[in-house]
């Protein structure tokens, strides 16, 4: 094993830089959670008294979540669980999926999981930004009540603009990220430090004998307060879905080196303020630093929850082209903000769809207090889908015993089942509303993965077999024209719709035709070389099977190019034409969907991207020929 020691200048160098950025995009939301987390737990929705014991308690589970799920789960362990290189959850859906053959219980299992941890995923993306920046902005009222009527109405402006800018992309302030945590984590630890020195009795809630004694003292109220101390964990879920950017190493690095240092310390600081000032629980992460610094801190925080709101609507950009890719959502219009980092996206439907329901929220809800109640149980599902995807993996793997796969995975279940039935005590409260937002997504994405299948299925029942088709064209030749036709087909075994209407209608056929099937498979790159495949049949009919990665960009100029490159076909495009099935879905009394289901199917495939755009054909080589299909 290599160790630091032994890395060269330049590669300390690399990893330096890696995690910087890391601390940019992987800890935004974990690192603001300080802002509202150790506040929410002496709220009184959450039933804490103040007391030095409950203090300590609550300082001794704050400290023991972020060791045993941050550190032990995520940071040591959740983070070998990478699909070559990729992260988040339906990256580790794909690998888990693997495991199992098609069409088995186990695989049908999996993809279950996946999208419902992909679903609450989209519930943590809208509340987020808004307890982030609304939670920043209560510092003014700190600072000075003039501001206390502002707070609301200038969360929802800074909301607005870091929306409309996306569309630019992120590569402009991006480097600027990294830098920016750098200070925030060492600030806030600093702050931090300064209280625990004066008061470092709250040391001793490291020992986790203060938590089990509230537990044991206090059964009811540790199990409500524990909703807000997964608010520490909120943004965990991050360092597993941000790997494929940086690498596990530079995430590690970061964590152990400055954020969970200065995020414990900044936490026993607010604790020890509150033990020498009970009034402080009002507001005790901007009641750390002393008056003529709050206006700064104050800035400070907003460019952090500006920073954290940016990674988590990335994540969902990021989560939407993998879920189209993968079969779970219809195409949608994808821009590219950088020529040099394929990662950075901007998904314009998803952004508005976010805007809207984030602000929606802070004009609800009005604190970050408020929404705390509202926050954390979506994030929990998808921690608890997490754990169980990590222990199908640890045995098949990792080459795990079951008892210790068991016994390690099966520890962090009981821990996320006791988060979860604490945060389910907030559904009342606002906890509905993620809940709510994450199952509508679940009713969208396996509704399409449904649909396509059912669609699929009628299709190929009406589809003349391929092989059948190409003996019959030296019985019944039809007229054939120069050039060549391009037909983009699901299947490698039956004949596109396009082609026979094209039969039918013009009653012609080209010289050259190409039958072009792509699959997007369960790994996110899939080289060339590899994943292009030509088979040439009889009669000028050829077979170009691709095979994608989920993070791969399907674009088929570049696929002919490459077909040229590896097999020497020429094309030349002008003298290409790439013939298109439009499906019109009519809902029908058929088995297979619910009824309502099948007309939101519907409605999705109208509204999907145009097929010419999201493959990037030349749109004035495009012929559509259409058809109804009843499911």
């Amino acid at each position: 094993m290599q160790t630091d020691r032994n890395l060269s200048p330049e590669h300390k160098a690399g990893m330096a830089a890696l995690s910087l950025g890391a601390l940019g995009v992987v800890y935004g939301d974990i690192g603001t959670s300080p802002l509202y987390a150790f506040q929410t737990a002496f709220s009184p929705e959450h039933g804490v008294p103040y007391s030095p014991n409950n203090v300590l308690g609550v300082l001794s589970l704050i400290f023991w979540a972020l060791t045993l799920i941050v550190l032990v789960k995520y940071v040591l362990l959740v983070l070998r669980a990478d699909n070559d290189g990729e992260g988040g959850i339906l990256a580790l859906m794909a690998l888990v999926m693997r495991q199992y053959a098609r069409g088995s219980r186990g695989r049908a299992i999996a993809i279950t999981l996946g999208l419902v941890g992909a679903s609450m995923f989209y519930g943590d993306s809208v509340i987020t930004p808004a307890i982030s920046v609304l939670s920043a902005m209560e510092g003014l009222s700190v600072a000075t009540p003039v501001f206390n009527d502002w707070i609301v109405p200038i969360t929802a402006g800074i909301l607005v603009g870091l929306f409309v800018v996306q569309k630019h992309g992120t590569a402009a302030v991006g480097r600027y990220f990294g830098p920016v945590m750098l200070v925030w984590f060492t600030v806030i630890g600093l702050l931090g430090l300064v209280q625990v020195l004066h008061n470092p009795t709250v040391l001793l809630a490291i020992n986790p004998y203060y938590a089990v004694e509230l537990f044991g003292r206090e059964p009811k109220i540790a199990l409500i307060l524990l909703g807000a101390v997964f608010l520490v964990l909120t943004g965990g879920e991050a360092l597993y879905a941000d790997m494929g950017h940086f690498g596990r190493r530079p995430i590690q690095r970061a964590w152990v080196g400055l954020v969970m240092p200065g995020l414990v310390l900044n936490y026993f600081g607010q604790g020890a303020l509150v033990l020498a000032h009970p009034e402080a629980t009002k507001n005790p992460f901007f009641y750390l630093a002393p008056h003529w610094a709050l206006i700064p801190l104050l800035l400070l925080a907003t460019a952090a929850t500006i920073i954290a709101s940016q990674a988590v609507i990335s994540g969902a950009y990021s989560i939407t082209t993998q879920a189209i890719k993968l079969g779970y959502l219809p195409r949608m219009t994808v821009a590219f903000t950088s020529e040099s980092h394929q990662g950075q996206i901007y998904v314009p439907f998803i952004n508005w769809l976010l805007l809207i329901f984030v602000l929606l929220l802070v004009l609800s809800f009005r604190s970050a207090e408020n929404l705390a109640s509202a926050y954390g149980i979506a994030v929990n599902i998808t921690m608890l889908v997490t754990t169980l995807f990590c222990w199908m993996i640890a045995q098949k793997r990792w080459g795990w015993s079951a008892g210790r796969s068991n016994l390690v995975f099966g520890g962090f279940a009981v821990i996320d089942l006791a988060f979860l039935s604490s945060n389910s005590l907030k559904v009342d409260h606002g906890g509905w509303f993620p809940l709510l937002f994450g199952a509508a997504i679940y009713v969208l994405l396996s509704t399409w993965k449904r649909g396509r299948s059912l669609l699929r299925r009628q299709l190929e029942e009406q589809a003349l077999n391929l092989k059948d088709f190409v003996a019959s064209l030296s019985t019944y030749p039809p007229t054939r024209v120069e050039g060549t036709a391009v037909y983009l087909t699901p299947s490698t075994t039956m004949v596109p719709h396009a082609l026979l209407h094209n039969l039918k209608h013009n009653k012609v056929l080209h010289e050259r035709v190409i039958f072009l099937s792509a699959q997007t498979m369960d790994v996110p790159h899939v080289p060339p070389d590899k994943g292009i495949q030509l088979t040439p049949l009889e009669e000028g009919i050829y077979l170009l099977h691709v095979e994608l990665g989920f993070q791969d960009e399907p674009d088929v100029q570049q696929v002919l190019a490459d077909c040229e490159r590896l097999y020497g076909m020429e094309f030349q495009l002008m003298e290409t034409s790439f013939f298109l099935a439009r499906q019109t879905i009519v809902p029908s009394k058929l088995p297979g969907m619910a009824l309502w289901r099948e007309v939101l199917f519907s409605w999705m495939s109208r509204n999907a991207q145009e097929a010419s755009d999201y493959f990037r054909i030349p749109p004035n080589r495009v012929v559509e020929l259409g058809t109804q299909v009843e499911i």
